[in-house]
């Protein structure tokens, strides 16, 4: 920005930096139309004169004054008036018009005055229907946030920013909420301002804008080249459907358009693009996406346009009118003006002399910034990232400080011009004057000077501009709220309130910055009326809760404000023991979720919320009240804080504290439904908890002891479980009471296969949770939580159920437990749960009764008593007793013994059972109860103790006796025991974990095998306990006598044992007392012949079996068995001496035995087999069978259980597993293989037995490309392979039609061989038949040999003239190869292709094709043979054709080929090929002859020599012969006549063998290396031998001809002798052996290693190639370096190709190579190679892993640059150019730099190549080196106007005297290129002028 001008009588004003005060003239609409119509008519008249530059009008004085005097007479009070009160407020006169303000628009197309000031879009000035260019900053939801020119602000609504095609669309564009699907931010858009509102809140007015295509831009004038905007209507297959806002036209661009590959668009997304093509029929515009392209189409000038079809955006060629004050004056379109503010000038820091750059008439590209069509005012940018249709880059944000930032420019009275030194480019910044200081700003400049360094703070971004706003007011850098960056959770605050509502308040910062306090933060109650709470105006202290999204919350809790506590602003901070405050966010039952600072929540269980027990904790806090709390434990990573409010923990001493396990007692204080509590006897505790399921172990009995518990009830034992808080967790449970002193509390305390007594504290689908103390839980998984394994353990067990669980597995690393719930694991061995069934029943029974209950004594069990009947009933009889009315006796039917009873009647019966809680006694009259007492004398005491000592001296413990079911009750059984004079005793229906179980019925009378647990005693009621053995039936007896019993029997042991199960592999057998095993069906018979061995056998069927192992403990509970047995005869005859035999360990398997075995799974690979209890084996498919029906059939044919013999292939000791085979092995010599040795090899690549001639069944695993042939699976990783010509009987034009991936096929081995790396190749055919070899008498004609379907292997068996078949191997310029069988291969020259003339021979003979022929030489030695494709008869027409034609001839023909001394001539209608020679073609020199003549051109010559002897015909096509038709043949030269040269003649014989070897070597492929230059020179020396001899020959007379004939053929078998030689020496070797000796004699030669290579590949043999890459590194040595980097290379091109799969074979070979080589250069060649074979994906890959490794490398970054340019990724560029510069060191950063912008011009944007030397040549403006390669690429670019521009900045230099003279001699040297005199002159002026100055 400039300075204003002295002569200037008035500072411009602020307004050019802030929002203009002054309203803009408003004119009268009717006299601007007029205008506006007046001035578009005399443009459109084609009379009209050019409109003139610098803004002048198009109308006369008179029509000016006439325009004038209009617009005074509509608002000349007005304007009167404002220029009477300015002057009366100024006090001096107005010196310029309001029409030149700085805050005014000048549109200068109708007053023809220049204006003071560029054009700025202001709020004042700003108006409907104005189109402005400007960038999105922000999307939301419903609108988008624009930043226009001059850092205003815009908004469009969803409706707005898009055309709807219809209504249904944009009601669902706006329900699909789409705008950031369509827009990003910082996309450069066109809007038109629809309407402007006051802004109250923010007193200003808020800009409505629209991004309709149908209000921005116009479809009246389209042509080819044109940029236009459209949306995307639709997408199609081919491309996009476009719409252009407007029904006119559609658009249509393609997927494929170039430069916008990768690029996809949704539907209603913005595309720009270049119009290719309009078809006005149809109405369509054919469109491509080319956003380079785009970026550079310059608007052209058209004759009539109108302002309606000028849109923001388009870039136009402007010229400079004129600088302005704060600006430039410019003229675009011939007819338009437009103004650039100092904002968009070319320069981010322009100087003071900014003026100096903008000299008048300078051309430039502009964009229109925007339009304004009512006062015709354009705004032009030059910002250099506009004009390229790019924002500009964002380097700050709001907020921050930079302390060095260096002034630019100084403008006076208006402000100041900052660069802020931000990365990773500078930013400009600008302050206005009022933010230069706190102080008063007038004469603020004497402070501030250039290149002053100044702290500034960014206030503001323009993101059109790239311009920041900043202030340097020392306020700005004090207090701690600047920005909402600044705001942090918890910072207290000072704010004023700015509204109050009943959401909450508007507090604002000091900054500015506004922040909500919610109604529920606003106090430490809830406020009903806020207006009251808060003021307006009022500043109070705040404290910050979050700030999220630039939405700050604060809150005015004292409690939160004041708290001096550390606060928790994120999961991060909450430290175990921490205390804070928080408030409360919600309440439940089972706790309090807490809330913190920036959204941070945590936990309070209930256990920690202070409650009484029992209590409701919405009783004791409410929600948003503050909080004091504890963290108790945190988990950062799941987001997870518990807390307390026990501030304080309790700290016990160990003496003082309740250990977990003890048992206390206790008295119910209260009584709730869910929980009782207990006060305790403890120092530490006072009280305690227990849940209503921890009253009993049966779960009936704890209801209804819940029912009758009240507060007083004293517990005598209780079992301390956990702590909570301050109270006890406590079980009355006798089962855990008794066995507290077992019960673990850590894993620690757990032994594993115990059995511990717990209860179930959570049930699922899965399995049950059991715990123990504390909150040690292990789980049951659903397999072991129930011996039904269809049982659900959801309807099996019950949260708080008592149970056994039997310990499966302790794992102590992730301390878990895991359990078994089962019966047969867990049952009790006891009547521990009857026992507690009937105490807790006493206990209920005397909570129930107040007095004490006198009756029990009068009705013991086994007394007679007295009753009369008062009801009978189906079922029983009911008892009422004269002196206990309550109690009720109840005799069944059964217990009447014969009677029949009726009421009122009196009865004597004896007591059974009786019932204390429900007052009910049960009886009976059988005598066998009654006789036993006498009457009257049953309660007597010393009877009582008599009948007590008879039952103890007669029954035991644990004495199995036989019982009688009496009475069947609900959870239990009454019997009798007559064996012991009919005592009565109780047995058990459940168990602890049976509970929930379906009731077993019994009957009444039925008889019961019992065990005596418990004597009748005081504290079970005189009850005799009993055990049924129904209980536990899977296991007998306990654990330990388990163990005793099993440890009885040993190996060997013979047993009687009991089928109990028969599976499809094995018997399930029974011994012994309890004990288990197995019989594999391995283990039924010696042999194993026998087909279902197990079919004879019958469950319950008792056998003699021997035990032959133990099962282990693991495999005993997941197999339900013991032991291992066998019913073999063998075994069991010697069993006494078979000890010895039965060791385990024992694997007596030898490779080649024959096993049996019986199949026990097939899947779709393998059979697995069983062959002994503890061996397995597998079968493979392709082992199985050789045929292919059968393959296929593969799992129908083995079915378990059925026997299979086969032969062992390996044997694996450690994993006891066999690999069968179904033939047995035979090694190398045809015998037997019986190897004794074990063998385990992983990779199961054995081949013992696979022999050659071998019938085998493979499946085809993939068909090789070209003529590879197959690759067929015969084994789990065995390959063979399948050669081209093996792969049919018969020779077939597509041999591989018949085959497919996976499909199964017969194989025959034809070789086994091993490879270099160790590996097996094996050669396979598809060919079943054997060759027919046929005799040679057999061999009769070609016709005959062709229907011969021999594979030719042996070259002995190869003849000449022998007709073969074979299939075309590769093709080249002079011939082809084609496959005669695996082993040979034979070449075929050009010329033997056929008779004719091949054009094209790889057109001709593709590769795979069958061709016929006949063998025309062949060399054993090399195993060489030669075939021809011709007819045999060519030869004898070929002779005829010669008769026919005679010496002066005119002759035409096709060219066949083009030789260095000629060209070969086909001859039209004959089959003669003549030769030309070089001589013979023109009477001038020719150098070149391959550039006159092409294969195939059809030419005119004269015959002008014929041999019939040796059938050539020679030819010339001098002019001279074709016009005169001489026949004169003596002024030849005698070298064209005896010209020996090689030629294509009428037969194959013709031609020398030397010349033929040549010929059949030259056509051989090579790898890289071609060897044109050793063939040429070779055939030069043969050609100049055969001249001479030629020449030498003619010149003789007859009489000497046959003397010198002699010694010319002896001298010319010593030169052809040479000649070999010199080919041996210098040619590339054709065979195997041939390269084997010339790697020895030069081993360190890469070139000849890996031409070697490519001779294997030319055979298919791809991993001979391998092997011979591997010989070359392991030979070469290892100085040189070079040679195997080389090796490597061409290996890695080997993998590439060949690899399987290539990535990953490329990958290993890649990384040893860098363990060898220099890794950069590795890296670099493995990038060449992605280049070339177009990976482009790895290569982007590999870029990025060595920009990091090599970054200090400039040809690594060159080589990203180069990558980033092919691929079109131009927009990466910039970034990857910044990040060279940070990682380069300096010195390379002038090269890194110079070869970027040459690989820019190049292949990329040549501005930006521009932009690249410009920077280099600002740093160094001396360095000629890099003028010249700039003018260099420049001149190459050919842009005259840009060359002529640098060339004279370049020679208006000060450099000496030396680089001057040769920038002058380049300029002159192009001048005269171009060819234009003028300047030619003018550039030697100029140069004498600088010679000139410089003399003076």
């Amino acid at each position: 920005m400039a300075p204003p001008s002295r002569a200037s009588k008035h500072a411009p004003p602020k307004s050019v930096l802030k929002p203009s005060t002054q309203s803009m003239k408003q004119k009268s609409k009717q006299v601007v139309h007029a205008a506006k119509s007046e001035g578009l008519s005399l443009q459109l008249e084609d009379d009209a004169p050019d409109f003139p530059r610098g803004g002048a009008s198009l109308l006369s004085s008179g029509e000016r004054d006439k325009v004038r005097s209009d617009v005074n007479e509509g608002d000349g009070a007005t304007i009167v008036l404002r220029n009477k009160k300015k002057n009366e407020k100024r006090g001096k006169k107005l010196g310029a018009s309001t029409d030149d303000d700085a805050g005014s628009l000048f549109g200068g197309g109708i007053t023809g005055k220049l204006p003071r000031y560029a054009n700025r879009i202001t709020l004042k000035n700003i108006s409907p229907g104005m189109k402005l260019w400007g960038v999105i900053s922000e999307i939301n939801d419903k609108d988008l946030v624009i930043s226009l020119p001059g850092g205003l602000r815009g908004l469009v609504r969803a409706s707005d920013s898009f055309d709807p095609v219809s209504d249904g669309e944009a009601k669902m564009d706006m329900e699909d909420h789409i705008l950031s699907r369509i827009y990003h931010v910082g996309q450069l858009v066109s809007c038109i301002v629809l309407q402007l509102d006051e802004d109250k809140k923010e007193k200003g007015r808020k800009i409505w804008l629209s991004l309709r295509l149908s209000l921005l831009q116009k479809l009246d004038v389209i042509q080819e080249g044109m940029v236009l905007t459209a949306y995307v209507k639709s997408i199609e297959d081919h491309g996009y459907i476009l719409h252009f806002g407007l029904p006119s036209f559609t658009g249509f661009m393609p997927k494929n358009s170039e430069n916008g590959k990768g690029s996809s668009f949704n539907c209603g997304q913005h595309v720009q693009g270049v119009v290719k093509r309009v078809d006005m029929v149809r109405k369509v515009i054919y469109m491509s996406f080319e956003p380079d392209i785009a970026s550079k189409v310059v608007m052209k000038e058209l004759k009539g346009i109108s302002i309606d079809l000028l849109t923001p955006g388009m870039m136009v060629n402007a010229r400079v009118q004129s600088t302005l004050e704060n600006g430039v004056l410019m003229s675009f379109l011939t007819y338009f003006t437009g103004t650039v503010d100092f904002f968009h000038l070319q320069k981010s820091f322009p100087s003071p002399s900014w003026k100096n750059d903008y000299n008048q008439n300078k051309k430039v590209n502009a964009r229109i910034l925007f339009v304004d069509p009512s006062t015709r005012a354009v705004g032009l940018t030059l910002n250099p990232y506009l004009v390229n249709n790019k924002p500009p880059p964002i380097a700050v944000k709001t907020g921050d400080i930079f302390d060095h930032s260096k002034v630019i420019r100084v403008d006076k009275g208006v402000g100041l011009l900052l660069e802020i030194p931000s990365l990773p480019v500078s930013t400009p910044a600008y302050v206005i004057a009022s933010d230069v200081s706190d102080k008063e700003a007038k004469n603020f400049e004497k402070n501030f000077k250039e290149g002053l360094r100044v702290r500034v703070r960014v206030l503001g971004y323009r993101h059109l501009e790239g311009y920041a706003m900043g202030i340097l007011k020392t306020s700005a850098f004090e207090g701690s709220v600047f920005t909402h960056s600044d705001v942090k959770p918890g910072m207290v605050v000072k704010a004023k309130v700015v509204a109050v509502d009943s959401f909450g308040a508007i507090v604002q910062f000091r900054s500015g910055v506004k922040a909500l306090c919610p109604l529920r933060h606003m106090s430490e109650f809830e406020i009903v009326k806020p207006r009251k709470k808060f003021q307006v105006g009022a500043e109070l202290i705040f404290r910050v809760l979050g700030s999220k999204s630039k939405r700050i919350t604060v809150t005015q809790k004292k409690t939160l404000v004041k708290s001096k506590l550390e606060i928790i602003a994120s999961y991060v901070d909450a430290v175990d023991g921490l205390l804070t405050h928080g408030w409360i966010a919600k309440i439940e039952n089972h706790g309090c979720l807490v809330r913190f600072y920036n959204g941070v929540q945590g936990f309070a269980p209930r256990s920690e919320l202070l409650l009484e027990p029992g209590s409701d904790p919405n009783s004791t806090y409410h929600v948003e009240q503050v909080v004091k709390c504890r963290v108790t434990s945190s988990a950062a990573a799941s987001k997870r804080i518990n807390l307390s409010f026990v501030i304080t923990p309790t700290r016990l001493t160990e003496d003082d504290a309740v250990k977990l396990g003890s048992v206390i007692s206790g008295e119910v204080v209260k009584v709730f439904p869910l929980v009782i509590v207990v006060k305790v006897n403890s120092k530490v505790y006072t009280q305690g908890t227990l849940s209503p399921e921890h009253l009993a172990d049966h779960q009936g009995l704890a209801k209804s002891m819940m029912s009758g518990l009240k507060p007083g009830y004293i517990f005598d034992r209780l079992l301390v479980l956990d702590t909570d808080s301050n109270s006890l967790i406590l079980s009355a449970k006798h089962s855990l009471v008794d066995s507290a002193h077992q019960l673990p509390s850590e894993v620690a305390q757990i032994h594993l296969h115990s059995v511990l007594h717990g209860y179930i504290c959570n049930v699922i689908e899965s399995g049950c949770f059991v715990r123990f103390l504390g909150r040690l839980t292990g789980f049951a998984p659903r397999s072991k939580a129930v011996d039904d394994p269809k049982a659900n353990p959801v309807e099996s067990f019950y949260v708080g159920q008592s149970v056994r669980s039997y310990i499966a597995d302790v794992n102590s690393e992730n301390s878990r437990v895991t359990l078994s719930l089962k019966q047969s694991f867990c049952s009790s061995m006891d009547a521990s749960f009857i026992q507690e069934y009937f105490l807790v029943d006493e206990k209920i029974s005397k909570m129930s009764s107040d007095q004490c209950p006198d009756w029990i004594e009068e009705f013991n069990i086994g007394s007679v008593v007295e009753g009369r009947v008062i009801e009978t009933n189906k079922l029983s009889v009911v008892i009422s007793f004269e002196k206990h009315t309550n109690i009720l006796g109840f005799i069944t039917h059964h217990q009447l013994d014969g009677s029949t009873l009726i009421i009122g009647s009196s009865v004597k019966a004896a007591v059974l059972d009786i019932s204390k809680s429900d007052y009910v006694v049960d009886l009976s009259m059988k005598q066998v109860f009654i006789g036993r007492y006498k009457e009257g004398k049953s309660n007597d005491d010393s009877n009582r103790k008599k009948r007590k000592r008879e039952v103890q001296r007669e029954l035991k413990l644990h004495q199995k006796v036989n019982a009688v079911v009496e009475i069947v009750k609900e959870n239990y059984l009454v019997l009798s025991i007559p064996e012991f004079n009919h005592v009565i005793g109780y047995a058990s229906l459940y168990d602890y974990n049976t509970q929930k179980f379906a009731k077993k019925q019994f009957d009444i009378g039925q008889s019961l095998v019992v065990t005596v647990m418990e004597i009748p005693s005081s504290g079970i009621s005189g009850r005799l306990l009993l055990f049924l053995q129904s209980m536990n039936e899977i296991s007998d007896v306990s654990t330990s006598k388990r163990k005793k019993m099993s440890s009885a029997y040993d190996l060997g042991s013979l047993v009687q044992a009991e089928i109990t199960e028969i599976k499809p592999l094995e018997l399930r057998l029974k011994f012994g007392s309890a004990c288990h095993g197995r019989v594999h069906i391995t283990e039924v018979t010696d042999d194993n012949i026998a087909e279902n061995p197990l079919d004879h056998f019958r469950v319950g069927e008792t056998l003699s079996a021997i035990i032959i192992s133990k099962a282990n403990t693991s495999e005993n509970i997941r197999k339900n068995y013991q032991w291992e047995l066998s019913l073999k005869t063998s075994l069991l005859n010697g069993a006494g001496e078979m000890t010895a035999h039965l060791n385990p360990e024992c694997f007596n398997y030898s490779v080649g035995q024959n096993v049996t075995g019986f199949v026990n799974k097939v899947d779709s690979e393998w059979v697995w087999l069983g062959i002994s209890h503890n061996v397995n084996a597998r079968l493979h498919i392709l082992d199985s069978a050789y045929e292919p029906s059968e393959l296929k059939e593969f799992e129908k044919r083995y079915s378990v259980g059925k026997a299979v013999s086969g032969y062992i292939l390996t044997a694996n000791k450690e994993k006891r597993l066999l690999r069968l085979v179904m033939h047995p092995l035979h090694t190398a010599d045809g015998t037997q293989s019986h190897e004794a040795t074990d063998i385990d090899d992983p990779k199961e690549s054995v081949v013992s037995h696979i022999c050659k001639g071998h019938i085998i069944g493979g499946r085809i695993s993939r068909i090789l490309p070209g003529v590879g042939g197959v690759l067929v699976q015969i084994g789990p990783n065995l390959y063979g392979k399948v050669h081209y010509t093996e792969l049919t009987d018969l020779w077939s034009p597509d041999p591989l039609s018949q085959y497919h991936d996976g499909q199964f096929v017969k194989c025959r081995v034809l070789e086994i061989s091993p490879s270099a790396k160790g590996t097996i190749h094996i050669d396979l055919s598809l060919r079943l038949t054997p060759d027919r070899m046929p005799s040679a008498k057999s061999i009769k004609s070609c016709n005959d040999a062709i229907e011969n379907t021999e594979r030719i292997e042996d070259i002995q068996n190869v003849r000449v003239e022998k007709a073969v078949q074979g299939y075309v191997k590769n093709v080249s310029a002079k011939g082809c190869f084609i496959m005669l069988s695996r082993k040979l291969d034979a070449k075929i020259l050009l010329s033997n292709l056929s008779g004719g003339f091949v054009k094209s021979p790889e057109e001709e003979f593709p590769i795979g094709k069958l061709v016929s022929g006949r063998v025309v030489s062949v060399e054993p030695l090399s195993k060489r043979i030669e075939v021809t494709l011709r007819n045999p008869n060519s030869a004898v027409s070929g002779a005829n054709d010669l008769k026919n034609v005679q010496v002066g001839d005119i002759v035409t023909g096709r060219i066949r080929r083009v030789e260095k001394y000629g060209l070969f001539i086909s001859i039209d209608h004959s089959s003669i090929v003549a030769l030309c020679h070089i001589s013979q073609l023109s009477d001038d020199p020719i150098d070149d002859i391959a550039s006159m003549y092409k294969a195939g051109e059809q030419v005119s010559a004269k015959i002008i020599k014929v041999d019939e002897d040796k059938q050539r015909v020679s030819l010339g096509m001098k002019s001279a012969y074709l016009i005169g038709h001489s026949n004169n043949t003596n002024d030849l030269p005698e070298e064209v006549a005896e010209d020996d040269v090689e030629e294509i003649g009428l037969s194959i014989n013709s031609m020398h063998p030397v010349l033929a070897e040549v010929e059949a070597r030259a056509s051989v492929p090579a790898l890289e290396v071609s060897l044109d230059d050793v063939e040429s020179s070779d055939m030069g020396n043969l050609e100049s031998i055969n001249i001479q001899v030629s020449e030498e020959h003619d010149a003789l007379d007859d009489n000497k001809k046959r003397r010198l004939k002699k010694k010319a053929k002896e001298e010319k078998e010593k030169e052809i002798r040479a000649a070999e030689e010199r080919l041996l020496e210098k040619d590339i070797p054709r065979s195997a052996d041939e390269f084997e000796k010339l790697v020895r004699t030069s081993p360190n030669n890469s070139f000849i290693w890996i031409k070697y290579m490519a001779f294997l590949l030319s055979l298919s043999e791809i991993e001979k190639a391998r092997s011979i890459a591997e010989r070359a590194l392991k030979t070469i040595n290892f100085r040189e370096e070079s040679e195997k980097l080389n090796i490597w290379v061409a290996y890695l091109n080997l993998e590439n190709k060949h690899g399987n799969p290539p990535e990953d074979a490329v990958s290993g070979l890649f990384h040893r190579a860098l363990q060898h080589c220099d890794a950069k250069k590795v890296h670099i060649a493995l990038l060449g190679m992605y280049e070339r074979t177009e990976q482009h994906g790895l290569a982007d890959v590999l870029l990025s892993r060595m920009l990091k490794k090599f970054k200090h490398s400039c040809k690594v970054w060159l080589k990203r640059i180069q990558w980033l340019l092919t691929q079109n990724k131009d927009s990466d560029i910039q970034s990857t150019v910044k990040r060279a510069v940070l990682c380069l060191p300096q010195r390379k950063h002038t090269k890194f730099l110079s070869q970027t912008a040459i690989l820019e011009f190049k292949s990329g944007t040549a501005d930006r190549g521009r932009s690249i030397f410009e920077g280099i040549l600002r740093e160094y403006p001396k360095r000629i080196d890099l003028w010249t390669v700039y003018l260099d690429q420049e001149i190459r670019h050919g842009d005259e106007d840009i060359i002529h521009a640098l060339f004279e900045r370049a020679t208006s230099l000060s450099l000496p005297p030396k680089k001057m003279k040769s920038l002058f001699k380049k300029y002159l040297e192009y001048e005269k290129t171009v060819g234009n005199e003028e300047r030619i002159e003018y550039v030697k002026a100029k140069a004498l002028e600088y010679v000139e100055n410089s003399l003076a």
